[in-house]
């Protein structure tokens, strides 16, 4: 393999979307090439930024392992592949994958997940695999009605999610998310929680780093801003910190990682899921730590030393910029958040708008979280996309 910080050295992707293109940004920074592997029929973002455009499925391995044999080492942006599947491409192509097949493999699904977790001792949010329809009802007689359905693989920003607030609606959503198609789906209680917090943690050889614990503000399932650094205790956050670098070490996980916890009325902390790579919720980091998330993500998985996570500002606010329309993509409505001075836009190159699809986001950095947050809603709340 070649030097990370040779110009020659190629950093592939697993997947092209956004996260990537982020990635990509810094890996493009550092002189890297980049490379990546679509499994979408349209143009990805990360596509029209390199001639190293690949495109398949994430279960043909052989087109998988000609992609990997054309770069240095490999990451991934999303979980939508199987750790059997990575670890032949690794196998077959000689080239490395961080986060690598045997971390990934324990935490590929959110049944296996919360498996590992308790494992390490992290608490984690009562749960239970459902296999038939008195699992059903078992579940809200022992956790309560209402509680939620999640397809184990493949669910994100409320897709693959269903909520049930008794057995008719609990049995229409298990066939929904495929439960009666050998899908495996799980359920999981409602936690009566105060705020809904998120860590990410880098880790390689040199070491890790751990960002600040922050607050994610969700509607719908899907997490429409962010606010760091989280307005709770700071025993609070410094043991979501610890927990997420034990979960980290638990996999002994090489690359960067995130993690979301509910902080429940009782003062405990419950983790709620993880991902293998960068997340929404630590988007905030471009602007607003010394090093993002993102140039992280690429220094850990290229084993250079991790960058600083401090904070630039006492506070950092993170507006998600959702679609409004289905229609080609167009950021509209931009002229009072482009004129703020520490205000940052990033819109992600997708070509197409859908209502609720993430599209873009803003960052502000400010002195105060409650003005600046306030300013940062202000600022978007004409955008349209």
């Amino acid at each position: 393999m070649k030097q990370p910080l040779s110009t020659h050295f190629k950093i592939g992707f697993l997947g092209a979307g956004q996260l990537a293109r982020m990635s990509s940004l810094k890996a493009f920074e550092l002189g890297m090439q980049v490379a990546v592997y679509s499994d979408r029929p349209e143009n990805e973002p990360v596509q029209f930024m390199t001639p190293f455009s690949f495109s398949g499925s994430f279960d043909d391995i052989d087109s998988m392992v000609e992609f990997a044999k054309s770069c240095d080492i490999i990451t991934l942006e999303n979980e939508f592949i199987d750790s059997e599947i990575l670890r032949a491409v690794q196998d077959q192509s000689g080239t490395p994958i961080y986060p690598s097949p045997d971390s990934f493999a324990l935490i590929e699904n959110k049944l296996i997940e919360k498996q590992t977790f308790e494992k390490a001792g992290i608490p984690v949010t009562p749960y239970a695999l459902i296999n038939s329809e008195n699992d059903l009802n078992s579940f809200g007689e022992k956790h309560g009605w209402p509680y939620l359905l999640k397809s184990s693989k493949g669910g994100y920003d409320g897709y693959g999610n269903e909520t049930v607030r008794n057995f008719k609606e609990a049995k229409k959503a298990f066939d929904k998310l495929g439960g009666n198609n050998s899908r495996e789906i799980i359920a999981e209680a409602f936690v009566d929680f105060t705020h809904e917090l998120a860590v990410q943690v880098a880790r390689n050889k040199t070491g890790h780093v751990v960002y600040p614990c922050c607050e994610t503000v969700q509607e719908n399932h899907i997490n429409v801003a962010v606010k760091s650094p989280a307005q709770v205790d700071s025993k609070v956050s410094q043991r979501a910190q610890q927990l997420a670098i034990a979960a980290t070490e638990a996999i002994d996980g090489k690359g960067i990682f995130a993690y979301e916890f509910f902080l429940t009325k009782n003062g405990e902390l419950l983790m709620n899921e993880s991902a293998p790579r960068p997340h929404n919720s630590g988007h905030y980091t471009i602007e607003g730590a010394i090093a993002s998330q993102f140039e992280n993500h690429v220094r850990a998985v290229c084993d250079l030393p991790l960058g600083s996570t401090e904070l630039r500002k006492p506070a950092v606010v993170m507006i998600n910029l959702l679609g409004a329309h289905k229609r080609d993509a167009v950021v509209e409505n931009t002229e009072k958040a482009l004129a703020e001075s520490d205000g940052h836009l990033h819109s992600y190159g997708k070509l197409q708008s859908k209502p609720g699809r993430k599209m873009a986001h803003y960052t502000l950095l400010g002195e105060n979280m409650d003005e600046t947050f306030e300013k940062a809603r202000n600022l978007t709340e004409k955008i349209e996309i």
